[in-house]
């Protein structure tokens, strides 16, 4: 019998980590292509975003609260559409968010030093999954201050942007249409896709049937919250075409604003966004391939629990090894277009599995998942065109191994 995960998390503990998972690098990093991908209609990509997360985390809260346990849309496409689309879900996520654990630790690197970027990647990816390794409580609580620490900081940047100086704002021309918003949206989304690591934790949230949907709604809509107060200061500070052109867009605010030596600050800020992603990110990976090797669709020992520490162990440290190789051999610039397909696929799965719960089931309204559905099918092929190849490139890997995998099966 599979060994059981603890309930250590209540509510706050997992807002945090679903806000940690949001509130991170994303913030510092995603506002800049997005606003050349729509310029002034950045507003509205972040709306579009927020709906699709929105119907996203209903579809997921709905169904985290009817599964609680490790393991997210894989146990849900499992249990209401079938063992491939539940696989296909875990494998798409696994892949996805290891290529995010990569770029969040890269982030980590270009910011803290960059001419020694790769290394201090690898540096962090170690830290911080020996810190998950040492039990769930822990990463709660270092979370906890990451996300005190960054939303401070960001405080910061809206209070300087919006009562200072704005005379280097400019626009960019007038001529973005529907395909530019919803790439922006889709790189928005991206940085909203944090509620997921509540759900992928479900095993260890203290009563999850009420625990996780109250705790991912609190988390969409303070980070909806964050991101709206933020993009509209970078706005007015820069305009769409200085926040387009911006390499660091949110220490250039506070530099455009009239307050330089609040650009440092805001440079440690990201650092610790980044690691605060990282930490959630490595959290959710590891629990997936612990629910994919309990059910043997990944190496079985990657399911063994610690006894003291009652976490995944092995499957910490192996995806904190992959990740650590990929950080420091790999130019991971198109990692978010690749991980927002990827993670896009696996939420149709989710809003498709939650249509099929019954009124006795708590479904969600019937509009939430087909919005939700459609808006991931249509978000997903307005990416660029790499990433969307290379996205199904590696799913169709994955189909070719479980369908391997099913022949090799001995027939009863």
């Amino acid at each position: 019998m599979a060994e059981a995960l603890q309930r250590r998390l209540g509510l706050t503990d997992s807002v945090l980590i679903g806000l940690g998972s949001m509130i991170g690098a994303g913030i510092f990093a995603a506002l800049a292509p997005a606003a050349a991908a729509a310029g002034s209609w950045l507003l509205l990509a972040l709306a579009v975003a927020a709906l699709l997360a929105y119907c996203n985390a209903t579809s997921s809260a709905r169904l985290a609260a009817r599964y609680p346990v490790s393991g997210g849309t894989y146990v849900y496409g499992r249990e209401r559409l079938g063992a491939f689309w539940g696989y296909l879900a875990g494998w798409g996520f696994v892949a996805g968010k290891t290529a995010s654990c990569a770029a969040m630790a890269l982030t980590v690197g270009n910011y803290a030093w960059p001419e020694q970027s790769r290394a201090v990647a690898v540096a962090a990816v170690v830290v911080i999954t020996a810190i998950n390794y040492t039990g769930v409580q822990k990463s709660a609580l270092a979370t906890r201050l990451i996300v005190a620490a960054v939303l401070a900081v960001l405080a910061l940047v809206v209070a300087v942007g919006l009562f200072g100086t704005h005379s280097a704002a400019t626009t960019l021309p007038d001529r973005i249409g529907a395909r530019g918003v919803l790439q922006a949206a889709g790189l928005l989304f991206f940085a909203f896709a944090g509620y997921a690591r509540i759900a992928t934790l479900g095993e260890e949230v203290r009563e999850p049937r009420r625990t996780i949907p109250r705790a991912i709604m609190i988390a969409l809509g303070l980070a909806l919250a964050v991101y709206a107060l933020v993009a509209v200061t970078a706005l007015e500070v820069l305009g769409s075409a200085g926040l387009a052109h911006a390499t660091d867009p949110l220490a250039m605010v506070v530099s455009a604003a009239g307050a330089p030596g609040s650009a440092p600050v805001v440079r440690i800020g990201a650092v610790l966004a980044a690691a605060g992603s990282l930490l959630a990110l490595i959290l959710g990976v590891s629990r997936t391939a612990l629910a994919m090797a309990r059910d043997r669709y990944l190496p079985g020992a990657l399911a063994a629990v610690h006894p003291r520490f009652g976490v995944p162990h092995r499957a910490e440290l192996a995806v904190g090894a992959v990740v650590a190789v990929v950080a420091g051999t790999f130019d991971l610039r198109a990692a978010i277009g690749f991980s927002s397909f990827t993670v896009l696929v696996y939420y149709l799965i989710a809003n498709v599995s939650a249509a099929t719960l019954t009124l006795e089931e708590d479904r969600p309204a019937r509009w939430v998942p087909i919005v939700g559905a459609a808006g991931c099918v249509i978000v997903g092929i307005s990416l660029p065109i790499g990433s969307v190849l290379t996205g199904l490139a590696v799913l169709a890997i994955g189909a070719v191994f479980h369908l391997r995998r099913l022949r090799r099966r001995p027939r009863r």
